[in-house]
């Protein structure tokens, strides 16, 4: 007996995060992957954030690119100015962000959908991009 084979295509759960200006205009842009096809945007959030302070500890620098300021770091052109390095604390900056989306200090456009609640579900497709629009500085700890 001959054993049939099957091939099975795997599909990555990729999201296009693009920051932009009230304006319209696109600034940077990445994409972050998530283990599941549907996320919230409370996951979203938390995924974006602690993308950039895993990337910020890693390589140990002063400059902080992300969603939320570290509260010592000084605002500049491409991210925040760290006075000395330090450990920058996820979670910590993943409960400011998640206040900050409450109290619409930013918010979230998925095509031209704005995205309203964190228990909000999204689904992940091949093309699904989702624009992270900030209306306030963000500062954290």
């Amino acid at each position: 007996m001959q054993k049939q084979r099957r091939d099975v295509v795997l599909h990555k759960n990729i999201i296009q995060i693009r920051e932009e200006s009230l304006a319209g205009q696109v600034g940077r842009q990445w994409e972050l992957e998530f283990p599941t096809a549907t996320i919230t945007v409370r996951e979203l959030i938390a995924g974006r954030v602690r993308e950039e302070v895993r990337a910020y500890n890693e390589k140990a620098g002063k400059l902080f690119v992300g969603l939320v300021a570290p509260s010592d770091a000084e605002r500049t052109l491409s991210g925040y100015r760290m006075k000395k390095y330090r450990w920058v604390n996820a979670e910590k900056q993943v409960e400011i962000a998640i206040r900050a989306f409450g109290s619409n200090g930013f918010f979230l456009l998925l095509g031209d959908r704005q995205l309203e609640e964190l228990d909000e579900v999204i689904i992940i497709e091949g093309d699904t991009i989702v624009s992270f629009i900030k209306l306030t500085p963000i500062v954290g700890g």
